[in-house]
């Protein structure tokens, strides 16, 4: 791949006589010049008129650079100062880039909190036999914060993924109940990251989670936190605190809410402009479903499918088409998948199935979660376990 980039940026490409006349009007004496450039062919030095990629307009070279796949744009940061500003700082390439990958989403996959990967999809692609465009392994080196020495204790320093937002990852070191533990935003594409504000500890707090969501009407993104604080002679209370990037310097109260299943946001999801996740209350009875809008930071209950008896640990909040999805993998033989048509009413409510017999005997060995419903109609699905992928076909 560097060779390419080598070639790409050195030799001299054909252009248009519009693009060559406009640039010979801007420099009407760079013709009696000559340039140097590092080829494999003999000639050293070349006419000026013959424009290398570099000398052309930055709307062409976003239009080029932001068609890249995942990998090569990892590597094209490196190869200049002028395309390393494109990538990160240029707010064209980044909406060019956003557009286009709306047809090849990536995925980021964790099998625990040591190993992670990013992935772009695309149809008819065979993985296997082109292993330039295999997953992306992130670590320390270029995507992630370094782990902090663990002083003493019998646990060793950890890095877990607990949630993503618009291609953003976050990421926490050590137990979030350990006094000195860390929250940190990262971009893997660019391999930069920052590292939260976090609340002075409170003795008081019994149980905490975090959440990463995204306000478009103010382009603003949150960090939550549900919070379960312990009072002497009273009940517990939860609630929500809200820590806006890059504006607030402080962490707000949001006021009450209840606290999320299992004690964690990773089954969180954005839909309609607010985060959805299931109540830890009553986890052997049905789902409880509740949302934080994130322009008006209310939270409030959403109904969920009529007449549904799963206990809500067998269930999982996705987000399929823009809507909002309850998935039951109570069963070994199917997965029910219930969606939403019309949000916030709960007759809306419909059921499809997923019969688990037409998977391959040899990976239908434990449940699977939808993440993903293709233009095509086909729902990708993953190993609830693992990184194991299967594409189902409703037709």
């Amino acid at each position: 791949m560097e060779a390419n980039v080598t070639k790409l940026f050195d030799v001299p490409i054909a252009v248009s006589n519009s693009i060559l006349s406009n640039f010979k009007n801007q420099k009407q004496k760079i013709v009696k010049k000559y340039v140097f450039v590092k080829s494999d062919c003999d000639c050293k030095r070349r006419r000026a008129y013959e424009i290398t990629i570099m000398d052309l307009p930055r709307s062409i070279m976003v239009e080029i650079l932001s068609r890249l796949p995942i990998k090569p744009i990892f590597r094209a940061k490196s190869v200049c100062k002028r395309w390393y500003n494109l990538i990160t700082s240029d707010p064209l390439f980044i909406t060019m880039y956003q557009t286009r990958s709306l047809n090849f989403p990536c995925i980021l996959l964790s099998v625990d909190c040591f190993n992670a990967a990013i992935i772009e999809l695309k149809a008819g692609y065979d993985y296997y036999s082109r292993p330039r465009n295999r997953p992306v392994i992130l670590g320390p080196k270029f995507h992630l914060p370094q782990l902090k020495p663990k002083i003493g204790g019998l646990y060793k320093p950890k890095l877990e993924i607990i949630g993503s937002c618009n291609g953003f990852i976050r990421l926490m070191d050590s137990d979030k109940y350990d006094e000195n533990h860390s929250l940190y935003i990262s971009n893997p594409l660019l391999g930069e990251y920052f590292k939260v504000k976090l609340p002075e500890y409170e003795k008081r707090v019994r149980r905490v989670a975090y959440a990463f969501c995204f306000s478009e009407g103010s382009e603003q993104y949150k960090v939550l936190r549900s919070v379960v604080r312990k009072f002497r002679g009273r009940p517990e209370v939860s609630e929500l605190d809200v820590y806006i990037l890059g504006v607030d310097s402080e962490w707000r109260n949001a006021g009450k809410a209840p606290y999320p299943l299992c004690g964690s946001f990773h089954g969180s999801v954005n839909v309609t402009g607010a985060l959805h996740w299931l109540d830890d209350e009553n986890t052997e009875k049905s789902a409880s479903i509740y949302s934080f809008n994130n322009g008006t930071e209310e939270v409030k209950p959403v109904p969920a499918p009529p007449g549904l008896e799963t206990p809500s640990f067998c269930l999982r909040l996705v987000e399929l088409g823009n809507c909002l999805c309850l998935s039951d993998n109570s069963y070994m033989t199917h997965v029910d998948i219930w969606w939403m048509k019309e949000y916030g009413i709960a007759e809306s409510w419909i059921k499809d199935r997923i019969l688990m017999d037409s998977i391959p005997r040899d990976i239908c060995d434990a449940r699977y979660v939808p993440i993903i419903i293709w233009k095509d109609g086909e729902i990708l699905m993953q190993h609830e376990r693992g990184t194991q992928l299967v594409s189902y076909s409703p037709k």
